[in-house]
C-alpha cells in the first residue's frame, strides 16, 4: 500500500494516487515530504524508485542484523532501519523492521506492519499546526518521538505488572503448599512473558539509538534549522538512553524475581524432603523393635510374658516419639 502526504498550510494532506502499469515517474504537484509504503508491491517499488531515486529495500534486507545493513548511505539517501514493537497490548507482541529512507526533504518509510505510533502521528499531522511536518526529517523525528513515547508507556505497564508479580510471589508463603506450587508456576510463566517483552523493547531502543547516532553524524552544523534538528536529535537520544537504562533495571528485577521464585520452589521441595526424612528417622526405632520380635528364634523369654504385646507396642510408640521430640527441641521442625 502506497500513501503519499503533501504539505499544505502547516499540515499533511494525503494524496490519492492510483498507479497504473504505465505509471510515470513524477510526483504529484506540490511539496511531498513523506511517502509511506506498507507491504510494497513491485509496481509501487518501481514508482517510488523512479520518482525519488530511493531504492526500496526488500523485507529480507531490512531484517539483516549487521550494522552496515541497518544504517548506510546510498546515492545521496540515508537508509536507517529500526525494529519496532507492534501488538504491544496483546499477548503476542512482535518485532517488525521499519526503514526510514531520507533524501533531501523527502522521507520514504517502508514497513510490513501497522505500528500504532504511525497512526497516532498521522492523526496529529493531519491537523493544521499540530506538529512540524514541513520536511522529511521533521516527519522522521515525529515518528521516532511517537515510537519512543509508545515504548515508554509500555515500559510503565511492564513495571506495574512486575510489581504485581513481586507482591504475589512474596505474599504466597502463608498459603497451602498445593496452592503455593500452582501460584509459583503461574508466576514463572508471567515473569518469562514480561522478560520477553523487555528484551523486545531493549532491542527496539538499541536500534533507535543506532539510527539517531548515525543521522547525528551526518547533520551539518551552522544553520538554524539544523540546530533545531540537532536539539530534537539530542532529546530523542536522551529519551532512548534513559528508557534503555530503565529497561535494564526492569530486566534485573525480572531476573531477581525468577531467581527468588525458583528459590522458594526449592525451599518447598526441601521442606517436603525434610518431612519425609524425619518421618523415616522416627520410624526406624519402632521398625527395629518389630524386626527383633519378628525373628523366628525358639528361645525368646519375652514370648512367654503375659503383657509382652502391649509392652512392646508402648516401647515402639516411645521409640518414635523420642526422636521427634529431640528434633523439635533442636528447632529442626
Amino acid at each position: 500500500m502506497l500513501k503519499i502526504y503533501a504539505h499544505t498550510t502547516n499540515r499533511l494532506d494525503p494524496v490519492e494516487l492510483h498507479i497504473a502499469d504505465d505509471a510515470i515517474s513524477t510526483m504529484p504537484d506540490g511539496d511531498v515530504p513523506w511517502i509511506d509504503i506498507t507491504n510494497p508491491t513491485t509496481r509501487e517499488d518501481h514508482y517510488v524508485e523512479k520518482a525519488t531515486g530511493i531504492s526500496i529495500p526488500t523485507r529480507e534486507e531490512m531484517q539483516e542484523i549487521e550494522a552496515s545493513s541497518r544504517v548506510y548511505n546510498e546515492n545521496g539517501a540515508e537508509y536507517m532501519t529500526i525494529n519496532a514493537v507492534v501488538n504491544i497490548n496483546t499477548d503476542k507482541p512482535v518485532l517488525s523492521p521499519i526503514t526510514f529512507a531520507l533524501k533531501g526533504h523527502t522521507l520514504v518509510t517502508v514497513r510490513y506492519s501497522e505500528p500504532k505510533p504511525f497512526a497516532m502521528f498521522i492523526a496529529r499531522a493531519l491537523r493544521s499546526g499540530s506538529i512540524p511536518c514541513t520536511s522529511g526529517e521533521q516527519i522522521m523525528f515525529g515518528l521516532l518521538e511517537a515510537i519512543v513515547d509508545r515504548v515508554a508507556d509500555a515500559l510503565e505497564q511492564v513495571g506495574a505488572r512486575i510489581d504485581a508479580i513481586s507482591h504475589n510471589i512474596f505474599q504466597q508463603s502463608s498459603g497451602k503448599a498445593g496452592s503455593r506450587n500452582s501460584d509459583y508456576q503461574k508466576a514463572i510463566v508471567d515473569i518469562g512473558r514480561e522478560g520477553e517483552r523487555l528484551s523486545m523493547f531493549r532491542e527496539s531502543l538499541v536500534s533507535i539509538t543506532r539510527m539517531l547516532n548515525y543521522h547525528n553524524a551526518l547533520v551539518e552544523p551552522g544553520k538554524r534549522a539544523q540546530k533545531e534538528a540537532r536539539q530534537r536529535l539530542r532529546t530523542l537520544q536522551r529519551d532512548a538512553a534513559s528508557l534503555t537504562e530503565h529497561s535494564a533495571y526492569l530486566a534485573g528485577k525480572v531476573t531477581f524475581l525468577l531467581d527468588a521464585t525458583l528459590g522458594l520452589i526449592n525451599l518447598e521441595q526441601n521442606q517436603i524432603i525434610k518431612i519425609f526424612s524425619i518421618a523415616a528417622v522416627c520410624l526406624m526405632p519402632p521398625t527395629l523393635i518389630a524386626s527383633i520380635y519378628g525373628m523366628n528364634f525358639k528361645f525368646m523369654p519375652e514370648l512367654q510374658w503375659q503383657y509382652a504385646y502391649p509392652i512392646v507396642l508402648i516401647a515402639m510408640v516411645i521409640a518414635a516419639i523420642l526422636p521427634f521430640a529431640y528434633f523439635k527441641r533442636k528447632g529442626w521442625l
